[in-house]
């Protein structure tokens, strides 16, 4: 099975073609628009087997799969005290493993935004997270940890961590966090301001069964979007 995770950078009916092109079976795509409220048939009909959330219907956070490929979505809270956090969208694949697709966000928190996001969420949910690949734009990096915080980006990957949940990037380069040599956002698309803050997780089995993880190049992705593809190839 081939899963990719793409932040599109909007407009993911104008870039179908760019990303079919690594014929996947599952899509994990950040800034996509609401396929429900689009009026292009051709993307209506590509995402005829998906789910999605977001405030926006045209920028939010979708999983698009093959049309045999069953989809179920799991009711994970998104409610941390009196704050919900996103945008998270948990769904099981198959009926055989979990999926986490992440798009951290602002969420205009003036302390916990993008990573502390994502640590209020593994937070929420710490006891269902089993057979698991997470996927996606969690807009952090551990370059960018605060001494200060008990959340930082490489606290959360201690916790995942703890969890037997890996970084397949890390896992097969062998490099360091914070120290990633393909980068996987050109911010502002300027090639002279590279970032890798996009990533996948997987449990220990799934990680046992995965050949791969590949990562766009920036000659033939920065026309269509500031972040470059992932894609993980697993016989789990």
């Amino acid at each position: 099975m081939k899963v990719v995770s793409w932040n599109c950078n909007g407009a993911l009916r104008k870039k179908l073609k760019e990303i079919t092109s690594w014929n996947a079976d599952i899509y994990v795509i950040q800034e996509c628009e609401d396929p429900n409220q689009s009026k292009d048939e051709d993307y209506k009909s590509w995402a005829d087997n998906h789910l999605w959330v977001g405030d926006n219907k045209n920028k939010g956070l979708g999983i698009f799969a093959k049309t045999d490929i069953l989809l179920t979505p799991l009711n994970w809270s998104n409610q941390y005290e009196d704050h919900q956090v996103k945008y998270f969208l948990p769904c099981l694949i198959e009926n055989h493993f979990q999926l986490l697709a992440t798009w951290a966000h602002h969420n205009n928190s003036p302390t916990f935004g993008y990573i502390g996001q994502v640590w209020k969420y593994l937070n929420i949910n710490a006891d269902k997270f089993d057979k698991i690949i997470i996927a996606g734009d969690l807009n952090s990096n551990a370059i960018w940890d605060k001494w200060d915080r008990w959340w930082n980006h490489s606290d959360v990957v201690k916790h995942l961590k703890k969890k037997g949940i890996t970084s397949l990037y890390h896992h097969f380069t062998n490099e360091i966090q914070g120290e990633e040599s393909k980068p996987t956002l050109f911010l502002q698309k300027n090639p002279e301001k590279p970032y890798h803050i996009d990533y996948f997780f997987a449990s220990e089995e799934i990680l046992k069964q995965t050949e791969k993880i590949s990562i766009g190049v920036i000659d033939d992705w920065l026309k269509v979007s500031d972040h470059m593809p992932l894609m993980m190839e697993t016989s789990f």
